[in-house]
């Protein structure tokens, strides 16, 4: 196999999985085509299969190390900070998470304030809900009940005799 080709996969590999850590993380087809055209470059380079399997786990092991020394650099771990988000949200700085109580609403009945399309707000004796439909449009004023609560999602269905 020429020369020029295993280089270009090897290139192709590396850039690829550049392109997944910073560009579109998370998606995972570069990361995997890279994954592939790396190893498939290091089979191309080796005699036997024995021998392409030993270079990419001596790689792996490799590159675990590196990435693992790097972490134990002050240097390196002030770039990480960089990228990474430090900040807290407390109770202390106004940041409060939802009502875990939505069972409760199980079942009662009340008024669409907004238009639940499919998500709006609902008038429940006098407490203001964020609530979604099952799929359907509700208008505002019209009557509705809790039918399911999954998590904090309140799903309301329309009530026909309120």
């Amino acid at each position: 196999m020429p020369q020029g080709i295993i280089i270009s996969l090897i290139v192709l590999g590396v850039f690829l999985l550049a392109l997944e850590i910073f560009i579109v993380p998370g998606f995972g087809v570069s990361g995997i085509l890279g994954m592939a055209a790396l190893i498939t470059g290091i089979f191309l380079v080796t005699n036997t299969v024995l021998e392409g399997v030993l270079f990419t786990i001596g790689a792996l092991i490799v590159l675990g190390i590196i990435a693992y020394l790097s972490f134990r650099s002050p240097r390196i771990r002030r770039l990480w900070q960089k990228f990474s988000l430090t900040t807290r949200q407390t109770s202390k700085g106004g940041y409060v998470g939802p009502k875990v109580q939505s069972e409760t609403y199980l079942g009662r009945t009340g008024i669409s304030l907004t238009q639940l399309r499919p998500a709006g707000t609902g008038n429940f004796d006098g407490e203001y809900l964020d609530v979604v439909t099952e799929g359907g449009f509700i208008g505002p004023g019209i009557g509705i009940r809790v039918i399911a609560v999954e998590g904090t999602r309140i799903v309301v269905r329309e009530e026909k005799t309120l």
